[in-house]
């Protein structure tokens, strides 16, 4: 399918002093976590709330630290959720984008609102 980066602000709600940063994040439906660099972690002054083991894709696993929580926003959704601090630049995984109710769009490879549910977002919940 190809790579898709969008803009999204990155904003520590625990701390509204400190300002939010807008950062271009690659998504990455194969991912579950919002994962961030350790500058975009420093720079939000997020708390680090515990280790986590990640896998990495190579198979070999390490721990790293998780912090939040995160405020992200994109276009008219945000959603709140904690960050795995490792990599080079911000990745969008699916816990974020399913809370604020995005969807890729295949042919262009867009991430946008889904469109099912333009004005709120939508959830299940069974």
């Amino acid at each position: 399918m190809g790579l898709c980066r969008v803009d999204v602000t990155l904003g520590n709600p625990a701390d509204r002093s400190v300002a939010p940063l807008q950062v271009a994040a690659l998504v990455d439906t194969g991912a579950l976590h919002l994962c961030i660099p350790e500058h975009v972690a420093i720079q939000l002054a997020l708390a680090e709330l515990e280790k986590r083991e990640v896998t990495m894709a190579d198979g070999s696993r390490r721990l790293v630290p998780y912090v939040g929580p995160v405020e992200v926003r994109f276009e008219k959704r945000r959603c709140f959720v904690g960050a795995m601090v490792l990599g080079d630049e911000p990745l969008l995984g699916v816990i974020p984008i399913e809370d604020m109710d995005l969807v890729v769009h295949p042919a262009t490879r867009q991430l946008v609102v889904n469109p099912q549910t333009p004005n709120v977002p939508g959830s299940v919940a069974k």
